[in-house]
């Protein structure tokens, strides 16, 4: 069963998108077993340029999937939201296959999540490359030049003033998002 928690930012969530949101979201319940709640919150935002943007995060046990799209038409992003997060179902569950594979029928996914059902080929990914790196203490600010100097899209770091392991990285907007470790 899907919990919803749907909020709008500068627009008023009428029941029309309400339920236009309940009913797209809905066709997702089939890749769950019946008896867990699925945590299902929807942010939607309305920009003064006219755009719209819609967030959808979902908290699982042992998984979170969060999708979100940005257009000039609302139900056009609900739309294109939920095939994202369609796919990354898909994905996960094509995951946890191939991990229980030896244990499981061949083609089927069972888990405390998801009901069994067939499942399409990944190939397999590979780490081709390990980096050992030193942190060195810094502020937010040399990180940023560091990581433009290196022409990267993230940089790792030790904050200089609470030691803590830090990410700065580059946000798909061209902003910058910082990853705090506690």
């Amino acid at each position: 069963m899907i919990k919803f928690s749907i909020r709008g930012e500068n627009i008023e969530v009428t029941d029309a998108i309400r339920n236009y949101v309940e009913s797209k979201l809905a066709k997702i319940e089939k890749y769950f077993v019946e008896d867990n709640e699925i945590d299902t919150r929807v942010n939607l935002k309305v920009y003064r340029e006219k755009t719209a943007k819609v967030e959808v995060t979902i908290h699982l046990d042992s998984v979170t999937l969060r999708a979100e799209d940005v257009s000039q038409d609302m139900y056009g992003s609900i739309d294109l939201v939920v095939d994202k997060i369609e796919r990354q179902i898909r994905k996960n569950k094509t995951k946890i296959a191939k991990k229980h594979r030896e244990k499981i029928p061949t083609g089927h996914v069972f888990t405390s999540e998801f009901e069994a059902e067939e499942v399409e080929e990944v190939p397999e990914i590979k780490i081709v490359r390990t980096k050992n790196l030193t942190l060195k203490p810094m502020s937010v600010e040399e990180a940023r030049l560091q990581m433009e100097l290196l022409g990267h899209d993230f940089f790792i770091y030790t904050d200089a003033e609470n030691n803590e392991t830090n990410v700065l990285y580059r946000r798909e907007d061209g902003n910058l998002g910082l990853i705090e470790a506690k």
